[in-house]
């Protein structure tokens, strides 16, 4: 005879036993990240989804007046997410993913610009699955590009991480796309007064320093915190998870 609550009452007369609750099992792990044989970024690259959705997503950018985000940005997105991990001591394969990242991360614009990030993971899993990724890498990959924004974003494994200071860093004035300096907005005005930008990644120190050269007749360091803020917290975020410590360099002055 068993009770409402799940105790085992016996026979009457006989004092009541209590079933042992039955411990927990862990779920599975991840499947291990395995190098042999594994999809690369060139690969990726080649793929003919790849190459249609990037270049939608920039075009329907340009209608809608952002800044490039075609081959060019994916192209250099992608090998600094890599060189970041593999300057940092991480393993060949982690940094691979990254670079597989970078490249892929804003692919969803094609769809919208809302929520690009969570449609452009969506839209990966099965761009990867058919080049045969193994479910534990394209769940990094995954992982990695839904959370590079930074709304609702969240470093959440290496590759990630990486992604979002590459992505960041990538401020520079060949990235506007008007050409009339009388019609640029501010993320205009700041990317083209960018005359150089580059992410400096010291192992020893374990710091990621985001170095520019600013032109401030065009404009101001502040313009360049007022649009670009709540990205480069999340880049002291990401740098936190590497174990490193996220700094901005601006011609020459540290201010972070």
């Amino acid at each position: 005879m068993t009770s409402p609550t799940g105790a085992d009452t016996g026979p009457p007369g006989v004092p009541p036993t209590t079933k042992e609750a039955r411990p927990v099992e862990p779920a599975p792990g991840p499947e291990p990240i395995d190098a042999g044989g594994a999809v690369t970024l060139a690969d990726v690259k080649a793929h003919e989804g790849v190459q249609t959705f990037i270049s939608l997503a920039d075009r329907y950018l340009g209608e809608l007046g952002y800044t490039e985000h075609g081959f060019r940005h994916a192209g250099l997105v992608a090998k600094i997410a890599y060189n970041t991990l593999h300057r940092l001591g991480f393993d060949d394969r982690m940094a691979e993913l990254a670079a597989i990242s970078g490249y892929l991360h804003d692919l969803g614009n094609f769809v919208s610009r809302t929520m690009h990030s969570q449609t452009g993971a969506a839209i990966t899993y099965d761009l990867l699955r058919e080049l045969r990724m193994s479910y534990g890498e394209v769940g990094v990959v995954m992982a990695a590009i839904g959370n590079h924004e930074e709304e609702f974003g969240h470093p959440v494994n290496p590759a990630g991480a990486a992604l979002i200071v590459a992505d960041k860093s990538d401020v520079h004035r060949s990235r506007v796309r008007v050409k009339d300096p009388q019609m640029f907005d501010i993320h205009d005005r700041v990317n083209y007064a960018v005359e150089h930008s580059f992410l400096r990644v010291d192992s020893e120190a374990r710091t990621l320093t985001l170095e520019l050269t600013i032109d401030t007749e065009l404009a101001g360091v502040m313009e360049y915190f007022e649009i670009f803020l709540s990205r480069m917290v999340m880049c002291r975020r990401a740098g936190e998870f590497l174990d490193c410590q996220f700094k901005i360099d601006i011609n020459g002055t540290k201010l972070l």
